[in-house]
This record gives structure tokens, sequence and C-alpha cells, in this order.
């Protein structure tokens, strides 16, 4: 049985859609923990209500990210993770974190990699002109964003989007490979090799959400 520690700044949704997948599908693992880095952060509230451990380690509470983070990291080893899953967690991490826990930290970014890292991907794929947009499931490494990828979600651009409309459409998107990707980890079946990623046995790496939000999967490359 896997331990997983989720980190959230928000209300969580991505990580309230693991807890879900982790109870119903039944995955050889439990969340083990959930941690915010804000008092307020919405999620805590669900993960209580689910029976889940909660803590908060307030980034403002300390003088830079060093030591933030090695408060971060003590309350996570405390919970004996063998997966570490961001799930909206917005703060940017120190090297020496992530190293700390390399191979076994996760995270979603809301676009398609290596295409718009950073903040602001839905506006910049409006500015950019892109006909695709979506997510991507990452292992976490010290580039920001650059990780090996997992899976990917396409989502169609329409007319008429905005930040907004687009935003809502990739996060609908989200919720599915986030746990399908989780899943995948606790169960043994991911093997990284430079920036490539595959599953044992294979199943797809892609999924395109069309407009009627019917789910089409294929190969992953």
């Amino acid at each position: 049985m896997k331990n997983l520690v989720i980190l959230i700044s928000g209300r969580g949704s991505n990580m309230e859609a693991i807890v879900r997948a982790c109870a119903s599908e039944g995955w050889p693992a439990r969340v083990a923990a959930v941690i915010a880095n804000r008092p307020d952060a919405a999620g805590l509230a669900f993960a209580a209500s689910q029976g889940i451990a909660t803590a908060v380690v307030d980034h403002r509470q300390f003088p830079d990210r060093e030591s933030f983070d090695a408060a971060l990291a003590r309350e996570i080893d405390g919970f004996a993770p063998d997966l570490v899953v961001l799930a909206g967690f917005m703060r940017v991490l120190t090297d020496a974190f992530v190293n700390r826990y390399m191979g076994r930290m996760i995270n979603v970014h809301p676009s398609l990699l290596p295409s718009f890292p950073g903040l602001k991907t839905h506006q910049a794929a409006l500015d950019a002109g892109v006909r695709l947009h979506g997510a991507s499931v990452h292992f976490v490494t010290p580039t920001l964003d650059h990780g090996p990828l997992v899976l990917q979600s396409a989502v169609p651009v329409l007319a008429g989007d905005d930040a907004a409309t687009l935003a809502a459409r990739v996060l609908e998107t989200e919720h599915v490979i986030y746990p399908r990707a989780v899943r995948w980890f606790v169960e043994g079946r991911l093997a990284v090799d430079g920036l490539r990623v595959t599953v044992t046995p294979p199943e797809p790496q892609w999924l395109f959400l069309d407009t009627t939000s019917k789910y089409n999967a294929g190969e992953g490359a």
C-alpha cells in the first residue's frame, strides 16, 4: 500500500478527483495527507471530510524559499510518502526540495508542454493562435515545467473562447488524466528513460476532449 501526499494552495479540485478515484477504483494506495501552504485553502475542508490528515505550512511565516521548503519537507516526510502530488500548489520549489523527491513527485500543468510553461497559459495559447490546448502530467525536475511527460490531454480552442472558458475546458480534462497518471505510478507501471516515460502494459498516453465532452484516446508515441 503506497502513501500519497498531496500539496495544494486553494480549492484542490484535482486533489478531490484523485481522492475520489483512489477510493472508488481500489488503488493499492491511500492519500495519507493533504498539505497546504495557505491556511485558508478550501481543499483542506474536503480532505478532512474524507478522514484524510491535513496540515498547513504557511509560506508567509518563513523568511525565504529555502527555509519554507525545509519545513515543508519535514511535514511531508512525517507521512512517509511514496509519491508527492502537486495539485494546484502555487509555489516555485527549490532545487534541493525537488531533488529530495526526484522520481516520486508529479505535477499537472495547464498546457501541452513544452509549449507555454509558467503562468497565464490559457491567454498565452489564445495569443499564439493555437488550435489545440490542453494539460500535461509530468515528473517534477529542477527545470520548471520541463520534466518527463507521463500523460497529456488536448482540447480544441473554439471561436469565441477567452482565457476563462478555455481554462474550464482544460480543467475538465485534468480531472481525467491526473488520477490516471497517479494510478499508473502506484501500480508500478511507469518507467522513465531520460525525458521519455512508458507505461507497462501499454495504455494511451494522450486524450482528446472533443466539444461534446466525449473522450477519444490514442496511443502515445
